[in-house]
């Protein structure tokens, strides 16, 4: 018999949304490094990839530390992305790899979803566990 009380939907949400980043981030990262690939350039996105996977891991565990980090991360990837797009709108002869085109068809949209939600009172009651 489990006692363990079903995951909300807001957990799963946001975890999988940081779960599947990372994951992406991996593959785009991958995709870009220069064959063969060295030990340190993959050690390096391995590394950014895990950063993701671990707040996953603390948004499914509901740390409530992990949800501020989750909020600034979503500020941090609308206001970075908009700024791209005005220096595109403007003509900047700046040039973008292909991983930070695919990895922003995903988490722009993502994010402008996910802040909204993660500042909530409903996320709040989610996310009560403090880190220690």
């Amino acid at each position: 018999m489990n006692t363990r009380a079903p995951v909300p939907t807001g957990v799963w949400i946001t975890a999988g949304f940081f779960a599947a980043g990372g994951a992406l981030h991996l593959g785009a990262a991958l995709h870009d490094l220069p064959r063969p690939l060295g030990l340190w350039a993959l050690w390096g996105a391995i590394g950014r990839a895990l950063l993701s996977l671990l707040l996953a891991w603390g948004l499914w565990r509901r740390i409530a530390l992990c949800r501020s980090i989750a909020m600034v991360y979503c500020l941090a990837v609308l206001t970075t992305d908009a700024i791209v797009l005005a220096m595109a709108f403007a003509h900047a002869p700046v040039p973008f790899p292909d991983s930070i085109v695919w990895e922003s068809f995903y988490e722009v949209p993502s994010c402008a979803l996910l802040f909204p939600y993660l500042r909530s009172a409903r996320a709040s009651a989610l996310f009560p566990r403090p880190l220690i």
